[in-house]
């Protein structure tokens, strides 16, 4: 078990490292590691290797201009300059929320950034202002559309984050995909299968592969099979590819390129600049009075909350496992498995810092 505010100074001291701003690595550090407190393991500390492995292949640029290339009232295009996603996306997440201060509305679409981290961050950046936040990201081709046997989009996540008067806000972050391929890399670290209807083989048949993307499979989309609606989760995925690609001028489908762990698979030659995310505010009383509304948030988780429920189980509200693990890691520190811990040894060697 690692203590938080340990973690968090040596993750900003690789960042800094490497380049970063005592600004930017100090932002990068407080995404990454939200996601460790949220339980998303897959996202967090056991990342930074990654994003140093980008910075190696002069994929990520530690000191990016980060600009407004095009906007409207309520829209803007923003260029990331090959920034890292952690830095680039709560900036445009800012701007999509000063957008809708003034129109009541804000968009956002980013070209020419990186992995972001956990949606549910930038999402979340919305509730302090009385708003509604959205956000999405393309991700490099791990996924085989329903009946196909190419790989064509990312797990693609979506996260929508909305605010409530008592009770804790709403706040749902989710693949598009049966799992997200983090959770593979898990399992990967672990030597262990993945559970049927996370992935298919080379054929298009389900496998309990971990890796089945270097042995020529693919992720599923969420469903697994037609049968289970897996056409579903191949149109939620292609949806945030068309907003955070297609929108924006940055890479989409086939040719996005991939995280740096991802070491078995070649970037193409893109058809537009980096990955792309897209940032959605929405002002409330743009709608309805925010206390008015907030009150009525509180009503719709409450019947949720005293749903009936099966023997042993309670309904929950998307959102409460993960503010229950923040709150438990938050007190007790962070589990991190060997790899990870392998990992940050290295780093530490690397650069001389202290870890163990």
């Amino acid at each position: 078990m690692i203590p938080v505010q340990q973690l968090k100074a040596f993750t900003k001291q690789v960042f800094q490292k490497i380049g970063f701003s005592d600004a930017d690595a100090d932002l990068a550090t407080t995404v990454l590691v939200q996601a460790d407190l949220r339980g998303v393991d897959s996202h967090g500390v056991a990342r930074l290797a990654g994003y140093v492995r980008l910075y190696d292949l002069g994929r990520l640029n530690p000191t990016p201009s980060i600009q407004v290339v095009h906007e409207t009232p309520s829209t803007a295009v923003v260029d990331g300059d090959r920034g890292v996603g952690l830095v680039v996306g709560p900036k445009a997440m800012q701007i999509a929320i000063e957008k809708a201060r003034m129109a009541g509305t804000g968009w956002v679409a980013v070209r020419n950034s990186n992995h972001f981290g956990i949606a549910g961050y930038h999402a979340m950046l919305a509730l302090e202002h009385d708003m509604i936040g959205m956000t999405m990201t393309n991700a490099a081709p791990l996924v085989a559309p329903t009946f196909s046997l190419d790989k064509l989009l990312g797990t693609n996540p979506i996260a929508v984050a909305v605010p409530a008067m008592t009770q804790p806000p709403f706040v749902a972050d989710f693949a598009s995909t049966a799992v997200a391929y983090g959770k593979m890399e898990i399992l990967q670290r672990k030597g262990q299968e993945a559970p049927l209807g996370w992935a298919q083989d080379a054929q298009g048949q389900a496998s309990t592969d971990s890796n089945p993307i270097k042995n020529g499979g693919a992720l599923l989309p969420l469903g697994s099979d037609r049968e289970h609606g897996s056409h579903k989760g191949y149109g939620l995925g292609a949806i945030v590819d068309i907003f955070s690609g297609v929108l924006s001028g940055a890479n989409y489908g086939p040719w996005v390129p991939p995280f740096a762990t991802a070491g078995f698979m070649a970037a193409q030659e893109g058809v537009g600049a980096g990955t792309g995310h897209f940032f959605g505010a929405m002002r409330i009383d743009a709608f309805r009075p925010a206390d008015e509304f907030k009150q009525h948030m509180d009503n719709w988780i409450g019947a949720f909350r005293n749903a009936r429920a099966v023997e042993g189980k309670q309904v929950l509200i998307p959102g409460d496992p993960e503010r229950d693990m923040e709150a438990e890691r938050g007190a007790n520190g962070l589990p991190l498995i060997e790899p990870v811990m392998q990992s940050l040894r290295e780093l530490a060697e690397r650069f001389g810092l202290q870890w163990d």
